[in-house]
């Protein structure tokens, strides 16, 4: 029954690292959209998001029939239940990454003036190698993986801050528009890295029983 349940749940972290990695595709997709203007790559997000929703709802499906048919206790509760907290965060990656693709779909005049195209080139990338390096924190989660995320999540951080102070500031010169796109590609790219943490730290404590520190702490779903 034990070796059962074990499998089980090993099924259960196949799942969530193939959700990782939809996420990331998505993440990848949406930057085609933005930096390089990739109108039919927003089709291939699409069609990814679709899978990625599916695999959130089988994850949940697993993880309730885990807790009624096997009633885990301690670590392996702890293992199930951050499944289905890291699987709302995944899934919510998605969302923003298809957010990223949407705004640049839905005003491309206005997707960023050319001078802050290198600090958004610099945002993508990095949340982009965040979102890879999560795989190797879902499939063997180590102190190194999280702390690793939690400074690059730093300097994501100080990025968004450095483009909402141009926007805001009194002097910029390129009209609204401009600036609410600026805001809001920014506010996508933040949020989906501090949910990359968030769920590297949930699955560090499925492992250790202890949450390790982080600025970003478990941060919620919503924008």
């Amino acid at each position: 029954m034990r070796e059962r349940f074990h499998g089980q749940l090993s099924v259960l972290g196949e799942l969530l690292s193939s959700m990782c990695g939809m996420a990331c595709e998505e993440l990848h997709l949406a930057n085609r959209v933005f930096l390089d203007r990739d109108v039919e790559a927003a089709a291939e997000l699409a069609t990814v998001e679709a899978r990625l929703n599916a695999a959130r709802t089988r994850c949940e499906e697993s993880a309730q029939k885990l807790l009624a048919l096997q009633a885990p206790v301690a670590g392996d509760l702890r293992t199930v239940l951050a499944a289905v907290y890291c699987a709302d965060r995944l899934e919510r990656m998605g969302d923003l990454a298809q957010h990223i693709a949407d705004q640049a779909l839905r005003a491309p005049e206005f997707a960023v003036p050319d001078a802050l195209a290198g600090r958004f080139g610099e945002m993508a990338g990095l949340v982009c190698s965040m979102a890879e390096d999560l795989g190797s924190a879902i499939d063997g989660p180590t102190a190194e993986v999280f702390h690793s995320l939690a400074r690059s999540d730093e300097r994501v951080d100080a990025l968004y801050e450095e483009l909402m102070t141009l926007v805001t500031d009194p002097e910029w010169a390129d009209g609204v528009a401009p600036a609410i796109s600026v805001a809001l590609l920014a506010r996508f790219y933040e949020r989906f890295a501090d949910q990359v943490v968030s769920v590297a730290r949930r699955v560090d404590f499925a492992l250790t029983g202890e949450l390790p520190e982080s600025s970003v702490r478990d941060a919620p779903a919503e924008l």
